[in-house]
Protein backbone atom coordinates (compact mmCIF):
# COMPACT_ATOMS: atom_id res chain seq x y z
CA UNK A 1 0.00 0.00 0.00
CA UNK A 2 2.43 2.29 0.89
CA UNK A 3 4.61 1.08 -2.32
CA UNK A 4 1.34 2.65 -4.17
CA UNK A 5 1.25 6.12 -2.26
CA UNK A 6 4.93 6.45 -3.05
CA UNK A 7 4.75 5.56 -6.47
CA UNK A 8 1.77 7.95 -6.86
CA UNK A 9 3.58 10.89 -5.24
CA UNK A 10 6.73 10.72 -7.39
CA UNK A 11 5.34 10.50 -10.44
CA UNK A 12 5.21 13.81 -12.39
CA UNK A 13 4.01 12.97 -16.02
CA UNK A 14 0.97 15.42 -15.90
CA UNK A 15 2.68 18.04 -13.78
CA UNK A 16 3.64 19.55 -17.29
CA UNK A 17 0.00 19.65 -18.42
CA UNK A 18 -0.84 21.41 -15.09
CA UNK A 19 1.31 24.33 -15.78
CA UNK A 20 0.09 24.90 -19.08
CA UNK A 21 -3.62 24.95 -17.98
CA UNK A 22 -2.68 27.23 -15.26
CA UNK A 23 -1.00 29.76 -17.10
CA UNK A 24 -3.56 29.66 -20.27
CA UNK A 25 -5.93 30.13 -17.11
CA UNK A 26 -3.98 33.22 -16.39
CA UNK A 27 -3.58 34.91 -19.76
CA UNK A 28 -7.36 34.18 -20.42
CA UNK A 29 -8.25 36.35 -17.69
CA UNK A 30 -5.38 38.96 -17.83
CA UNK A 31 -6.84 39.15 -21.28
CA UNK A 32 -10.38 39.51 -20.17
CA UNK A 33 -9.84 42.10 -17.49
CA UNK A 34 -7.54 44.40 -19.85
CA UNK A 35 -10.47 44.50 -22.48
CA UNK A 36 -12.99 45.56 -19.58
CA UNK A 37 -10.57 48.37 -18.78
CA UNK A 38 -9.94 49.46 -22.02
CA UNK A 39 -13.76 49.28 -22.80
CA UNK A 40 -14.96 51.60 -20.19
CA UNK A 41 -12.00 54.27 -21.00
CA UNK A 42 -12.89 53.85 -24.62
CA UNK A 43 -16.17 54.42 -24.41
CA UNK A 44 -15.62 57.36 -21.68
CA UNK A 45 -13.34 58.93 -24.52
CA UNK A 46 -15.88 58.59 -27.08
CA UNK A 47 -18.54 60.51 -24.52
CA UNK A 48 -16.50 63.11 -24.05
CA UNK A 49 -15.26 63.59 -27.72
CA UNK A 50 -19.04 63.56 -29.06
CA UNK A 51 -20.18 66.09 -26.04
CA UNK A 52 -17.50 68.35 -27.32
CA UNK A 53 -18.52 67.81 -30.90
CA UNK A 54 -21.74 68.38 -30.07
CA UNK A 55 -20.93 71.49 -28.06
CA UNK A 56 -19.28 73.30 -30.61
CA UNK A 57 -22.75 73.78 -32.70
CA UNK A 58 -21.21 75.31 -35.58
CA UNK A 59 -22.33 72.78 -37.99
Amino acid sequence: MFQLFKTFRDDTSGAVTVDWVVITAAVVGMSAISFFVIEDNSNALMSAAGGAIAAENDF
